[in-house]
Order: structure tokens, then C-alpha cells, then sequence
């Protein structure tokens, strides 16, 4: 069983903590956070091929699949492969109830051409036989890598299909998504995902939520997600709170309590009077700072909005200044309040650009925090955060770093969960061996055709502590050898070969099996971050990034086209 979600913690808007309070995600892998994970969660034709394999008394011939995908997203040259820890899950829990047999029954496309005893015994399938190889799930991986290999009959491995594709095509998707947005903007911005109302339904929010995170982001607007994995909550106000408020009539009446606990030493309060002030007295010290500043041309309703939400967060005051006018009206008064604030004792946090050139915006910002800064001796006032968000995506990043700027942290939303440049990865899930014989499947495209056989993958690196390139080499042979020299192939290409040296060779596929304990989502954010580390710079970057090398052994090309050359029809021309 989970255990119960932790209770949620006040967190600065801005904070970048390296270990998160609540960030320890799953513990036990037996759960899926997704109850629409059943066994039924496939398609029909996967039924379809079980009841043929039954019939033909081949369902429980010893089999091997291999899931993997043909071409990086994005048009980068890196993907991060996520959703193994699900995959575990489905696997362990699959089995079909009751209710879904009898629904099978029901069904036109089963029911009525379908023997009775296929049902009998589907009742009783399991996935005890089943073995699972897989990489280290936040790896950094590339094309036509085995990722998972599925060993076990034949029926149960092929019913795993759909699942399994689903489970880890979009995980690995937003993943690597996420951590090329935080590429684009750097180590040290906090990236914030604000992508629910945008999301494909529930699920791919929820789904968004967790693998952005993992993927490099620092926090989620979604609540749920928060309670379910402990990521981290933040969020603030919309235009509509702003809208809202229409004068300085629509503030209630309450009392301010003094804090004298902000981060400056205030030289303009007057430390004597430690006299709680009500709602007329906290606005009227605006008022007279609004008219010594000649700002008094402000909108009132935006001011009378910061003013209500001062009062409900005056420690973590921070406002969407976008609303009227960002420069003329939004920033004098988020300045007018949060130095009214201020003088109270509490520590405002900053401000949200939602449109406009965001770039030069937050320079301008800046300027006018210093000059209020320096006008009023208040040294934290230079310091506010700025967090910018409108349609931020990888291009916008990349494009704001170039031009100088001064955000700290980046709400993005639409562009991260649904993955707008490329709305696929493209993995598949196909038979590689059956009955201990290796199986092909061959295509006029190149890109279409498989590796057989069951594989290893290896990764060599360099005297630098860069990888060089993947190898893949049968089960069988003897792994590579730090310091021995190895010929590395192209499966299909027999020219496209490279002598290599390595100084370390890794191990990728590891065995999984279905009891195997969980990686808490945090230390699954840091094994992203670990792997990306040990990539060369310009195998990740956004613009013509340089192609990685996967290749094979000598002896799995022999055997590919001794493969090839067996199953490949010869045409005759006439």
C-alpha cells in the first residue's frame, strides 16, 4: 500500500530546494496512481491474437518483445526514457476479473466466435512467468535501443503490449520535454508547470504533473498532483481576483498585525509604535505614498486587489501586474502595497508577467524595483522575484537568455504537457524472438525494421568521461572490455563502422522483476539530472545538435544479415 501523502508545507514561491519536503512520490511500485491501468486497458486486436495463439496451442511458447522508439522528439538527439515504474506496477497487478471476463463474453467481436474455454483460462492468467529487462528509468537513451525486454508465454507478453507503449510513450515525451526547457533556461530558473486546464484530461495532467518534475521542473500548480507525489504547490492569483475589484470600496475592514520580521533593517518605521492598524489606516499610508510618488493615476481596483490579497498573504506577496498596464499602473501599485507591507514587518515576494515582451519587461521592472529600492532604502525591494509565463516554450526560453533579462522563475503551461512541437514518441513494442529463434521484422523503410534477438546495450565513454557511443551486442557474447579495442557497426549499413576504445563501458539493461522496489520520484529527478550530466554538451543542445552513435556488435550484424538474407525474398525481374 502507499503510504499516506505528506502533508503539504509552506514553500516560497521562488524556492529551488534540492530535496523537496514532500517530493518522495511512490514508495511501493504495486500501486499505479492511475486506476485506469487494467488489464483491459488494451486493444482488441491484442484479445484477438491471444484466443488465435491459444487455438493454435502456441500461447505459452517461451517469447521475447523489446520496446523501444525510432527516432528522437523535438528534432534533438536525446530522449529520457520514463514510465518503468508504472510498467512495474501494470505488470505485477495484471489479471482479469470477473466483471471484465464477462464483459469479454459480451462483446460481438469475442463472444460470439470465441470458444468458452478461452475464457476459462484467461480467467487464470497471470504474469508470473514474466521477466523484465529494462534501463534505469531517467536515463538518457537513444533510437532503436532495447528499453524494456519482456521475456515469458507468449500470450500474456503480447496482451502486455498496449499498456506498456502507453505507459511510457508519453512519460518519456514530457520528460524530455521538461528537460530541454531546462536547458534552455538554465540551472539556477525555477521552471513551474502550469499546464492542467491545458492538459489531455485528468490523467495526462496528472501524468504532466509527475514527469515534468522529473524531468527538471521545481513545482506544479496542479494540487492533486502535489497530494499524490509531492511536488512541490505553487500559484498566486489571476486577472480575474484583479478584475474583480472595481475601488478602494470593495476592501473589507480587518485588521493588519504588525511582523517586524522582514529581511531589512526598516530605517522608516518608527520602532516605537507596535500598535496593530486596520484596513483604513493600512490604506491610507498607501494613499499618501501613492500621492507623494504622483502616482495617483493608477487603476483603483487593481490597487484595491493587491491591497485584498496583501491582506491575505502579506508574507507571500506577490501579484500578476499585467492586468491594465504592466509599467504605468501594475508595478507602482504592487510597489505602493508591498512597501505598505513593509513597514509592517512582512517580506512581499515579487510579481508575474503574463504578456507583453517579456524580456524587456523584466528589465524595466527591475530598474524600477532599484530606483524605489535606492529612493527608499529598502535593499530587498531590488531583489523581488519576477516570474514570467504567456505561451513560454523551448524556443521562447532559448530566445529570453539570449536576449538578457531578469525573471527568476517561468510558469509554463500549454507547451509543456501537451508537447505542441511533436505530440508523439513513437514507441513500439514488437517480437524479437519466439521458441529461442530471433524474429525480423523487415520493411522498405529502414527506420521501420528491427533488431533480433535478445540484446545487451553497453555505453562506451571516453578518456573525457563522455559516452562515445551505445553498443548493442547479442546475449550471448562477452561484454566489452574498458581499454580493448571494439569494431562498432550500423545494423543495416555495412560502411558505417568505427573502431572504438573505451576507458569505461556501462552496463544499461539491468534485470527488473516485478517485486523490484521503487524509485521515489525525487531520486528518479536526480538520475535525470546525473544522466544528462554525463552527456556531451552537444549531443543536448536545442540547435543542430551532433547525432549520437548507436551501434552493434560484428557478430549481431552477422547474425541481422544472416537474417536478412534468409527471410528476404530475392525479386526477380521480368
Amino acid at each position: 500500500m502507499n503510504s499516506p501523502p505528506p502533508k503539504l508545507k509552506s514553500t516560497p514561491f521562488n524556492a529551488r530546494p534540492n530535496s523537496p519536503p514532500h517530493a518522495g512520490g511512490i514508495e511501493d511500485v504495486g500501486t499505479t496512481f492511475n486506476p485506469l491501468c487494467s488489464a483491459l486497458l488494451t486493444d482488441l486486436y491484442q484479445l484477438t491474437m491471444c484466443y488465435a495463439y491459444w487455438k493454435a496451442n502456441r500461447h505459452l511458447q517461451p517469447s521475447t518483445f523489446e520496446l523501444f522508439f525510432r527516432k528522437n522528439p523535438f528534432k534533438g538527439e536525446f530522449t529520457i526514457f520514463a514510465g518503468l515504474t508504472e510498467v512495474i506496477a501494470f505488470i505485477r497487478n495484471w489479471s482479469l476479473t470477473r466483471k471484465d471476463i464477462d464483459f469479454l463474453e459480451s462483446t460481438q467481436a469475442l463472444g460470439a466466435h470465441v470458444d468458452s474455454n478461452f475464457f476459462k483460462w484467461l480467467s487464470k492468467l497471470n504474469t508470473d512467468d514474466v521477466k523484465i529487462y529494462a534501463v534505469k528509468e531517467g536515463t538518457v537513451i537513444f533510437p532503436k535501443e532495447p528499453l524494456i525486454r519482456i521475456e515469458g508465454p507468449l500470450a500474456i507478453c503480447q496482451l502486455l503490449e498496449t499498456t506498456i507503449v502507453n505507459l511510457t510513450n508519453y512519460a518519456s515525451l514530457i520528460t524530455t520535454n521538461a528537460a530541454r526547457m531546462r536547458n534552455a533556461a538554465g540551472e539556477k530558473k525555477v521552471l513551474l508547470e502550469f499546464g492542467l486546464r491545458r492538459a489531455q484530461g485528468p490523467d495526462g495532467a496528472i501524468s504532466a504533473s509527475r514527469y515534468s518534475f522529473m524531468g527538471g521542473f521545481d513545482g506544479t500548480s496542479n494540487v492533486l498532483a502535489s497530494q499524490m507525489f509531492g511536488i512541490p504547490c505553487r500559484g498566486t492569483n489571476a486577472h480575474s481576483y484583479i478584475c474583480s475589484f472595481t475601488s478602494l470600496k470593495d476592501v473589507t475592514s480587518s485588521i493588519l498585525i504588525k511582523n517586524n520580521n522582514n529581511d531589512d533593517d526598516n530605517n522608516n518605521k518608527n520602532d516605537d509604535d507596535d500598535r496593530d492598524i486596520n484596513n483604513q489606516q493600512f490604506i491610507d499610508s498607501i494613499l499618501k505614498r501613492r500621492k507623494e510618488m504622483n502616482w495617483e493615476n493608477t487603476n483603483e481596483g487593481e490597487l484595491a486587489a493587491f491591497i485584498s490579497y496583501a491582506r491575505g498573504f502579506p508574507n507571500g506577496f506577490l501579484c500578476l501586474v499585467d492586468t491594465y498596464d504592466t509599467l504605468s499602473c501594475g508595478m507602482k501599485n504592487f510597489l505602493l502595497v508591498a512597501h505598505a507591507l513593509y513597514d509592517l514587518g512582512y517580506t512581499p515576494k515579487g510579481i508575474r508577467l503574463d504578456s507583453g515582451d517579456l524580456a524587456y519587461l523584466s528589465i524595466e521592472c527591475r530598474k524600477m524595483f532599484k530606483t524605489y529600492s535606492e529612493k527608499y532604502n529598502i535593499p530587498s525591494f531590488e531583489k523581488f522575484i519576477i516570474v514570467a509565463s504567456n505561451d513560454i516554450n523551448e524556443d521562447v526560453l532559448t530566445a529570453i537568455e539570449e536576449q538578457g533579462h531578469e525573471i527568476n522563475a517561468y510558469g509554463i503551461g500549454t507547451n509543456l504537457v501537451t508537447c505542441q512541437k511533436q505530440p508523439s514518441l513513437g514507441m513500439v513494442y514488437k517480437l524479437v524472438e519466439i521458441n529461442n529463434e530471433p524474429r525480423i521484422k523487415l520493411s522498405n523503410e529502414t527506420v521501420k525494421m528491427t533488431i533480433p534477438g535478445k540484446k545487451q546495450i553497453y555505453r562506451l565513454y571516453s578518456k573525457n568521461g563522455y559516452p562515445l557511443v551505445d553498443l548493442m551486442t547479442m546475449i550471448n557474447e562477452d561484454p566489452p572490455v574498458a581499454g580493448k579495442k571494439i569494431l562498432c557497426c550500423h545494423p543495416f549499413f555495412e560502411k558505417k563502422r568505427v573502431y572504438v576504445t573505451p576507458s569505461k563501458v556501462e552496463s544499461l539493461l539491468e534485470n527488473c522483476t516485478i517485486t523490484s522496489a521503487a524509485k521515489s520520484l525525487l531520486e528518479l529527478k536526480q538520475h535525470v539530472k546525473k544522466s544528462l550530466s554525463s552527456i556531451r554538451p552537444d549531443h543536448l543542445r536545442t540547435l543542430n545538435p551532433t547525432p549520437y552513435k548507436v551501434s552493434v556488435s560484428m557478430n549481431l550484424y552477422t547474425y541481422i544479415h544472416e537474417l536478412l538474407n534468409k527471410e528476404l525474398p530475392i525479386p526477380e525481374l521480368s
